[in-house]
């Protein structure tokens, strides 16, 4: 049983969407299971229907409107480097209207139920592939993961965009009496995940270095000190994950196949440019058509 994982990382997702697609349509990998974290879970939906093109062309368009109904800051543009600032009146408009974060991300709730038809959702669902997306239960303290093949067409929608939802910058989803928020605040990388439900060989498309090459820049305001905060715990928790993701394919004698993100994409995931992010489903690509060719014996019946 082979699995496709795909950790969050927000804009970062256009690099693993390009690897899916080599993985998928050059490798020639068949997938049986799907599980993704915030951003990877907006991708496997597609991926296990094969709608490769239909993905690339959302992540090749998607912009701050596509994702935010009130967008809590500003991107401010300096010597080609851009950074975050307070929007102070849609802070304080959403803290007025009684909402818990400092943004709202309804029309990306909006483009997930465009982008997902109820008849690509049904195909999905009466095949043998399971998709399955990763939530945080901030009331329960647990980490909780949903399949298509437990829910309805507007659930499933929803928990994907819950799964998506970087709290406190985006929407705080209450469902069944509990608070959900970002998978990713649990659970980044799901390997453990994958394997406990039965993957004996599973690629994690990891949105991340290896290595960590990153040495912030001190902090300019509030905004970019929670960011900064969050980004720290995030690598935490992905680290802890992989680490645990090995030892358990290790326990049951499973393979795992790493694809990390070659270089720093951006220190701020948050922000979604449209030409940037058709450049990283390219880089993606090439990267895992570069990784495959470089451990794959070489077949002459498919040289140039």
């Amino acid at each position: 049983m082979r699995a496709l994982v795909i950790s969050g990382g927000g804009s970062k997702g256009a690099f693993a969407g390009g690897v899916a697609q080599f993985l998928i349509e050059e490798a020639k990998h068949q997938y049986d299971l799907f599980v993704g974290t915030s951003t990877g879970s907006l991708l496997i939906s597609h991926l296990a229907l094969n709608k490769l093109d239909k993905i690339k062309e959302i992540y090749s368009s998607v912009n701050q409107e596509s994702i935010f109904s009130n967008c809590p800051f500003i991107i401010k543009k300096k010597h080609g480097v851009e950074t975050i600032a307070i929007n102070h009146w849609n802070v304080v408009k959403n803290f007025i209207q009684g909402k818990k974060t400092f943004g709202e991300s309804e029309n990306l709730r909006k483009l997930i139920r465009e982008s997902i038809t109820r008849e690509e959702f049904d195909a999905l669902k009466e095949g043998i592939k399971d998709v399955v997306v990763t939530v945080s239960n901030l009331s329960l303290n647990q980490v909780e993961y949903k399949s298509i093949n437990d829910y309805a067409y507007e659930e499933f929608c929803d928990w994907i965009w819950i799964s998506s939802n970087y709290t406190p910058f985006m929407s705080l989803a209450r469902r069944n009496g509990c608070e959900y928020a970002d998978g990713g605040l649990g659970t980044l990388v799901p390997i453990e995940e994958a394997l406990r439900r039965g993957a004996t060989e599973v690629d994690v498309v990891v949105l991340h270095t290896e290595v960590n090459y990153l040495n912030r820049m001190p902090v300019r305001n509030p905004f970019e000190l929670i960011t900064t905060i969050f980004g720290f715990m995030l690598d935490r928790i992905e680290n802890q994950n992989i680490r645990i993701g090995k030892l358990v394919a290790n326990q049951k004698d499973a393979i795992i196949n790493f694809y990390y993100t070659p270089t720093i994409l951006t220190t701020n995931s948050l922000i979604f440019n449209k030409e940037r992010m058709t450049l990283w489903w390219k880089r993606g690509y090439l990267y895992a058509k570069n990784k495959n060719e470089e451990t794959s014996p070489i077949d002459p019946e498919h040289q140039e």
